[in-house]
């Protein structure tokens, strides 16, 4: 940095502007000098950074190149393979198949496949080439009167309000032309959900946003009205999301525009608060029967619940709740520590939560140990966006998958981080008018459903390659990892998936046994300390 006394460079840009008075040609220098060095006796004058005070103007270039810096690296220095949270490479598979461009890469993998960051999935030599062209799903348990035949690949939580109302509509919209389902996340049902008919999945959260009480309670009568729209086909409980798990939020008051808040069923311009917590139940019995309370509400649609795993404990007093009240949710969707979000405590982000793969494997242990896996399904959601992460998922025991910021980058979405900003340059994750411009919605919304039959194509692609009939039949033993360089195993291998009943019959023999012991179905607390 130019070594300068502290009071010598505004003297310098000043005398430069003199200079320019006294020579006509240098007059239209003044419109770069005279703002510079204006710039230049503020930081001088300012007290609050040193660096600006002792090398006024200068010091700033800093913090330009700090600005910089995650679009140079992503754009120079980094590999095809390397950015985070999703690769340049991941990103483009999104893009090419968003825009029906070509998806095929030449001369072989870039990945290193004697290192751990390759793991494959086995292939047969006798592929079946006749399998369906594509599989539906249908969701609901016994108990369940109105079941929904979901498509394989659906649109994630996301939230009018971090997403721009641009965006909810194209993703809408292209459910609607690809007649898979979009999770309205906890904000609420917006008026953009609506425009366009496609499937909702209505997520209510500890905020009960559409059926909430003045004092933030749940509001019964209210989520029955709400539950009534045919547009809605599920009901998803949010105990917890992947990038924080646990943590509730408060929405100031001048964020709540007239048109959140007639989403959210609140009043206008008041703050809002999200508790970490649901107020209406304390305990899995009370859990399950809420549960069964809200399928009823809704006329018989199924009815279950997310969350980001955590305590396995918690896990197992789910389960025993299950057995004891013989009530079952519909689905158990899994998010995993990788899951995306538009704002969350860095901390919690980076060191709190279970990832999809774990969390999936407990979760499936649990309801197969359990005996309850037939009437439950599992969908798994966190950093999914292709046909492999879907297969992957499949192997571990999910029944279906949801994506979020791989249906944002069908949207157009740059990955520029700055959705908690407002300043989102693409006009996804921004309330700003003048940024959601630039975002065509009838365009858009074809892009996002090219893109979710494409990977659904690609999905149907690997499981003809792995000789089998649906995605359900692939399993924990054909998918490989490498332990190191010169040793790989199966899945089954690495992690013991339990047989149905076995956590009933011999609960001591399993991994689970500790936290089978401590589950309780009268408090989420451990039944003793061991």
């Amino acid at each position: 940095m130019l070594n300068l006394p502290r009071p010598l460079l505004p003297l310098l840009l000043s005398g430069a502007a003199i200079a320019c008075f006294l020579y006509k040609p240098a007059i239209w220098a003044l419109l770069v000098v005279l703002p510079l060095a204006g710039i230049a006796v503020i930081d001088y004058f300012q007290k609050r950074h040193a660096l600006r005070r002792n090398y006024p103007l200068i010091a700033r270039v800093r913090w330009l190149f700090e600005d910089l810096r995650p679009f140079l690296r992503a754009y120079i220095v980094e590999s095809d393979s390397e950015g985070r949270p999703f690769s340049i490479d991941e990103r483009s598979l999104v893009y090419a198949r968003a825009k029906g461009d070509e998806d095929a890469h030449p001369m072989g993998t870039e990945l290193d496949v004697y290192s751990q960051e390759y793991e494959w999935l086995s292939h047969s030599i006798a592929p079946i080439e006749d399998a369906p062209q594509s599989w539906h799903l249908r969701v609901g348990g016994p108990d369940c009167t109105k079941p929904y035949d979901s498509a394989l690949l659906n649109i994630s939580a996301m939230s009018f309000g971090s997403l721009s109302a641009r965006a909810i509509e194209a993703l809408n919209k292209g459910a609607a032309i690809g007649g898979f389902a979009h999770d309205t996340g906890e904000g609420g049902i917006s008026r953009y959900h609506r425009m366009h008919g496609g499937h909702l999945i209505w997520e209510v959260g500890s905020g009960y946003f559409g059926c909430r009480a003045p004092d933030g309670s749940f509001d019964a009568e209210r989520f029955a009205d709400t539950a009534a729209d045919d547009q809605v086909k599920m009901i998803e409980v949010k105990l917890s999301q992947g990038a924080k798990p646990g943590h509730g939020g408060m929405l100031p008051g001048p964020k709540v525009t007239p048109e959140v808040a007639e989403a959210r069923g609140i009043e206008p311009w008041q703050d809002c608060n999200s508790p970490c917590a649901h107020s209406a139940f304390s305990t899995p019995v009370e859990f399950m029967e809420w549960l069964a309370r809200l399928r009823e509400l809704s006329g018989g649609k199924p009815v279950g619940f997310k969350l980001c795993v955590g305590l396995p404990h918690e896990i197992m007093a789910l389960v025993k709740a299950m057995l004891e009240t013989g009530i079952t949710p519909d689905f158990i969707v899994v998010d995993g520590a990788e899951g995306g979000t538009g704002a969350a405590p860095q901390e919690l982000t980076d060191n709190v939560g279970m990832p999809m793969r774990e969390g999936l494997i407990l979760v499936r242990n649990a309801l197969v140990g359990a005996g309850l896996k037939d009437r439950v399904r599992i969908g798994a959601a966190g950093k999914i966006h292709s046909g492999a992460g879907m297969a992957r998922a499949f192997a571990l025991g999910a029944d279906w998958c949801n994506a979020a910021r791989a249906f944002m980058f069908s949207l157009g979405c740059i990955q520029s981080m700055k959705c908690h900003t407002g300043e989102c340059p693409t006009g996804v994750a921004t309330q700003v008018q003048w940024r959601q411009e630039g975002l065509v919605v009838e365009d858009k919304a074809k892009r996002v459903a090219r893109f979710q039959q494409d990977t659904l194509h690609s999905l149907r692609e690997i499981v003809v390659a792995m000789g089998l009939e649906n995605p359900w039949a692939i399993s924990h033993r054909d998918l490989w990892l490498r332990t190191d360089s010169v040793k790989a195993e199966p899945m089954s291998q690495l992690y013991r998936f339990l047989a149905p009943g076995e956590l009933l019959a011999d609960p001591d023999s399993t991994q689970y046994a500790r936290a089978w012991m401590q589950a309780r179905t009268d408090t989420f607390r451990k039944a003793t300390r061991i």
